[in-house]
């Protein structure tokens, strides 16, 4: 690894506080860190992969560390938050959702699903599953498409919750029709689960330049 590289991973680790942990003592957030360690992905320690250069990929030039995260099975659970409004829309979502975990390897007894009224509650709902830790990423799906403003709130407060929590938080609403049902919710699984590798990846890369 080169100097610059060991220089801006040092500086990574000592100023970054990682999904899932509160800002601690330098003494705790070692004992935190220790315990990310254990909970790897299903294929031994986090790796750093870097971000290919495919046709119909980002072009990152070979001289700059590149990250780049995978749908894949994580040992934490994840938690999903249903809207029950328009309820034949969200039990598609929901099916989608499942569905698409499975294929992930994520097992149902790590998966929690939490039913709330209206898309309106889906940023609360979202934020209290994130606060409880217990959590890699968090998805939430349901229907809006009887209300624009209903949805720009729901897509607000959810954005927020991620950002205020560090837990990824992934929009899977619905806001125009059904048709895309099925898709929108395998999406949103794929997007947690990519952001929650990701954020894996960076944690363990920081820790081991430490």
């Amino acid at each position: 690894m080169s100097s610059r590289e060991s220089n801006t991973l040092d500086s990574v680790s000592e100023h970054t506080s990682w999904p899932g942990e509160d800002p601690e003592p330098e003494a705790e957030v070692e004992v935190e860190e220790t315990d990310v360690d254990n909970e790897d992905t299903g294929d031994g320690e986090p790796e750093l992969r870097l971000a290919g250069h495919e046709a119909g990929e980002l072009e990152i030039p070979d001289d700059v560390t590149a990250l780049e995260g995978e749908s894949r099975s994580t040992r934490r659970g994840v938690g999903i938050v249903v809207s029950r409004a328009n309820v034949e829309v969200a039990n598609r979502l929901l099916e989608s959702a499942l569905a698409e975990l499975d294929r992930a390897g994520v097992e149902r007894d790590q998966v929690l699903v939490m039913a709330v009224p209206t898309a309106f509650e889906l940023p609360i709902g979202a934020m209290a599953l994130a606060k409880t830790r217990r959590y890699v990423c968090i998805v939430a799906v349901g229907s809006a498409s009887d209300s624009a403003v209903v949805a720009a709130e729901a897509a607000s407060g959810l954005q927020l919750a991620g950002l205020e929590t560090g837990v990824p938080v992934a929009f899977g609403l619905i806001t125009d029709g059904a048709d895309d049902a099925v898709e929108r919710g395998a999406e949103a699984v794929r997007n947690a689960l990519e952001m929650a590798d990701l954020f894996q990846q960076l944690r363990a890369t920081a820790q081991t330049a430490k």
